[in-house]
């Protein structure tokens, strides 16, 4: 394991950089971290020191090995093949970095995750994930998180139909915390396995709980050599001098760099490790972006070309030993004068020292911008929004309408005033940029490789455009993720909402044994798109909003060319 962060371009910054070290070394920060003092971060402790035990996690997990590999095992010799992680944000994001990077070896079992409620991709999954050879496994700290509980309901509901309750009992386990309601759902209902996870983690600190460590086992991840990476990771980021601390270093330059404006990380990557962007992603955004505060993750590079410097930007390099691909992209950023920081891997396995570094340096990033890293203030205002959507539709069977400001056969678009088209309705919105701000795209849409390359290409004719850095994710997902920092941020972000039709819908059961339902898959994600959309208002963040009536790949192909 190497943690060596090297640095380039970051002169006009070395004096506060050093004056954070003294700070450090003279208030003695990292030990207070280390003894879980609250007052790192504020002086009130209110979701600090019963969050920390992500501290200890990867000396912890180790006696929980065996346990989770046994039960892999016991998986496998069930003869199961298949497993559908079910879960949102912090319970699933680990999950899918292990499966996209490392995937199955021969001997290990096929895991895919489910974040998305739209009701294709959660019919694709009921298409091509066989009951009986599938094993469900439902993951939720909280045991309350909506999307995650209908997943449970609609996949235990159509098991038990199919196989009866002995067996879809048996095809089902969870893991959340002690005392949660999804505890006490699944020994109701007979699951065969339930992991408790450790209520002084939080959700996105939780890589080395059972949140992250049985889906690896699942997967048949090293878990051992894992580990190593990480406790290796842990002694380094025990050093009590902030310069010989590779955690504490990088912490300290990013968030010395964002108070200096650069507050937007371009994360490059080799390619077999571009999938750690997505943690990477929520940990950042949702740990730093509050209090008119924030750092924005750029995880999914555009095809947009840089030649120009951006003073809001660094640029962050993980990549592979002998990367030449990578090297060249790192160097055309110093050549533009960005400020960059670069680590190397020799091996995918090494990642488990990076993600107990980024979890150190978000804790020590924290501290530089004065904001608690550990709580979530604003997300709980778009899941309001969405509950209150969907009890005017279950009781009415429609939602608030709302009028288009322009529309055509193919697609309509919902902005501030009547224009005369889709570049009208655009410019407007473009309008709205700040100094220093940037444009996310939230797609409430199919998740599909062909989706996602339609964004990368409207994202980066976006950043052509305007200059300005685009990011994009899909919704419902991003709303546990990014969804902090755009409503917690200082305001510098504009939203580009997509939405499309439903041609085929399923309802969520109101229980995991079936029986009736109030609302479909496609209301929910629907009711979760507006409520976001009612939340960014209220914000006073601008939004805009295209519907596609058809095929959202062809539209968004359309929306490419009539606006460039």
């Amino acid at each position: 394991m190497s943690l060596s962060i090297s640095a380039s371009n970051l002169e006009p910054y070395g004096e506060a950089i050093s004056r954070e070290q003294l700070r450090f070394d003279r208030d003695g920060i990292i030990g207070r971290i280390w003894k879980h003092d609250p007052t790192v971060w504020k002086t009130e402790d209110v979701e600090i020191s019963n969050r920390l035990g992500w501290l200890e996690a990867p000396a912890a997990a180790v006696p929980f090995l065996e346990e989770a590999e046994s039960f892999a095992a016991e998986i496998k010799n069930a003869c199961f093949s298949r497993v559908l992680l079910c879960g949102m944000g912090g319970s699933s994001l680990a999950p899918e970095v292990f499966s996209r990077i490392f995937g199955p070896p021969a001997d290990g079992l096929s895991l895919e995750v489910l974040d998305s409620t739209d009701p294709a991709a959660v019919l694709r999954c009921a298409r091509t994930l066989p009951e009986g050879k599938t094993l469900f496994l439902i993951s939720s700290k909280s045991g309350t998180t909506l999307e995650t509980a209908s997943f449970m309901n609609y996949f235990h509901a159509r098991t038990r139909e199919r196989l009866g309750p002995a067996p879809a009992a048996a095809s089902f386990a969870a893991i959340t915390d002690p005392g949660s309601f999804l505890e006490s759902e699944a020994r109701r209902l007979g699951f065969r396995r339930i992991f408790p996870g450790n209520p002084d983690i939080g959700g996105r600190f939780s890589v080395f709980s059972p949140f992250g460590l049985v889906p690896a086992a699942l997967l048949g991840l090293p878990l051992r050599a894992f580990l190593s990476e990480a406790r290796e990771a842990v002694g380094t980021c025990r050093r009590l001098r902030a310069g010989e601390n590779p955690g504490a270093n990088l912490g300290i330059i990013l968030g010395t760099l964002a108070r200096a404006g650069r507050d937007k990380a371009v994360f490059l990557m080799s390619a077999p490790l571009q999938d750690f962007g997505a943690w990477v992603e929520q940990l950042l955004a949702e740990s730093t972006g509050k209090e008119g505060q924030g750092i924005l993750p750029i995880v999914r590079p555009t095809a947009a070309p840089s030649s120009q410097p951006a003073g809001d930007r660094l640029t962050v390099a993980i990549g592979l030993a002998g990367d030449a691909a990578l090297a060249e992209s790192v160097n055309k950023a110093r050549e533009r004068g960005e400020p960059v920081i670069s680590m190397t891997l020799e091996d995918p396995i090494e990642l488990g020292a990076q993600f107990f570094l980024w979890e150190f340096a978000t804790a020590v990033a924290g501290t530089v911008l004065g904001i608690n890293p550990f709580d979530q203030p604003n997300v709980a205002l778009s899941k309001k929004k969405t509950e209150a959507a969907l009890n005017v539709y279950m009781k009415s069977r429609t939602f608030p309408e709302e009028s288009s400001t322009w529309e055509e056969e193919t697609l309509a678009f919902y902005g501030e005033k009547r224009e005369v088209g889709l570049r009208s309705g655009f410019r407007t919105l473009f309008n709205k940029f700040r100094d220093g701000g940037y444009a996310a795209i939230q797609a409430f849409l199919p998740p599909s490789p062909e989706t996602t390359e339609a964004l990368r290409t409207l994202a980066g004719r976006i950043e052509t455009r305007t200059g300005r850095p685009v990011v994009f994710d899909y919704g419902p997902r991003f709303l546990h993720s990014t969804g902090q920092l755009h409503k917690g941020d200082g305001g510098a972000g504009i939203f580009i909402q997509l939405t499309g039709v439903h041609p085929k819908d399923t309802a969520v059961p109101s229980s995991p044994e079936g029986g009736g339902s109030a609302y479909s898959f496609g209301n929910l994600i629907d009711a979760q798109a507006l409520g976001d959309r009612q939340a960014l208002r209220e914000k006073g963040r601008p939004v805009a909003r295209i519907h596609f009536k058809r095929d959202p790949v062809e539209g968004i192909s359309k929306a490419v060319e009539r606006l460039f």
